[in-house]
């Protein structure tokens, strides 16, 4: 396998991705090149504008993980991060006071903003970005394609009992940094995907690619808005690729983020089967070859199996570099040729 493609969210992704790249330097992905080339296709959707700057939560946690420069503790953000023009805001009254931009991330966010405004699409941008972040360490070993240059906005349907209709819709930043995901959702609106065009670039990797991957990233509102841009998920299924997913559901839960409430709100059984029959077997319409569960989802291995999903028991916790790496042998090992 020369070339692999994985289909990113955010934190979940990014931490992935670092296994993933420190499996192929050391040489233990069966099948898989040693100078393999690794694309990642990047979930936009959670994008919004704050401050008159634009900010890119996925592309920037997966820019900034792979180029060491992500506060490992919050798993998002610059490392040695300060807040003074937060508290600058704050105390001129400028809201929204419950989103803070740190002082190094600004820097990227400007940089954008004004990349955007000069008439540059986000793919152009982000390139420009990596330059900084992924070249000095990867070369041209890794890319970060945005899944579309077009503005997609997820924005959350949740209770409102002063609301004429019962409800309110807020942007998905507020729902998870505001309201902390803590109030149910009651719908997600995925406002500009169905008009939205794949990013330059994405189609060809995902129908260039020898290997696919899904990582437990959330199935609702990042790799979901991803195979939901229009010609998108067409690829997939029609791809000569293997496709591969890891399950981001683990003993009955997330680990981490807030995919048991964005499956709840679409009526996905919240478990590592029902995800995996969310995502469906290609030979059965859907997308999957091959979906890892954890060792204690492992009573949910014959379920998918019966529905057309290769599938194996393995341990799923990412808790350093090398058992992340061992998961992702382990990815390509379910649906590399035998």
């Amino acid at each position: 396998m020369q070339k692999i493609t994985v289909l990113s969210g955010g934190m979940g992704g990014a931490r992935f991705l670092q296994g993933l790249l420190h499996g192929i330097g050391n040489g233990t992905l069966p099948g898989v090149a040693a100078d393999a080339e690794v694309t990642v296709v990047a979930n936009t959707a959670d994008d919004w504008w704050i401050h008159g700057l634009k900010v890119c939560p996925d592309l920037d946690t997966v820019m900034y993980t792979l180029g060491d420069g992500i506060d490992p503790e919050r798993g998002w953000g610059r490392r040695d991060e300060t807040w003074s023009a937060k508290e600058e805001l704050a105390a001129y009254g400028v809201e929204p006071t419950w989103f803070g931009l740190g002082d190094r991330d600004i820097a990227t966010h400007l940089v954008r903003t004004q990349m955007l405004d000069a008439g540059y699409p986000l793919s152009q941008v982000t390139q420009a970005l990596c330059r900084r972040w992924l070249d000095p360490v990867w070369g041209r070993g890794v890319r970060l394609l945005p899944m579309t240059d077009d503005r997609v906005e997820t924005h959350v349907a949740v209770a409102d009992a002063d609301s004429p209709s019962g409800r309110r819709v807020v942007h998905f930043q507020e729902y998870w940094v505001r309201l902390r995901a803590e109030v149910p959702a009651e719908a997600v609106v995925f406002v500009g995907l169905d008009d939205a065009k794949p990013g330059p670039g994405v189609v060809e990797a995902i129908t260039g690619a020898d290997l696919v991957v899904l990582p437990p990233s959330n199935p609702v509102v990042s790799v979901g808005t991803i195979l939901g841009v229009p010609g998108l998920r067409d690829a997939l299924v029609s791809g000569p690729a293997p496709v591969v997913g890891l399950s981001p559901i683990v003993g009955g839960t997330h680990v981490r983020g807030m995919a048991q409430q964005m499956l709840t709100s679409i009526g996905v059984e919240v478990s590592a089967a029902g995800v995996g029959l969310h995502y469906g077997a290609r030979s059965a319409g859907g997308v999957l070859d091959g979906w890892l569960v954890d060792e204690r989802d492992a009573a949910d291995v014959e379920r998918l199996r019966a529905a057309g999903i290769g599938c194996a028991a393995v341990p799923l916790m990412m808790t350093d570099h090398d058992a992340t790496a061992a998961m992702a042998a382990a990815a390509v090992d379910l649906v590399a040729p035998k």
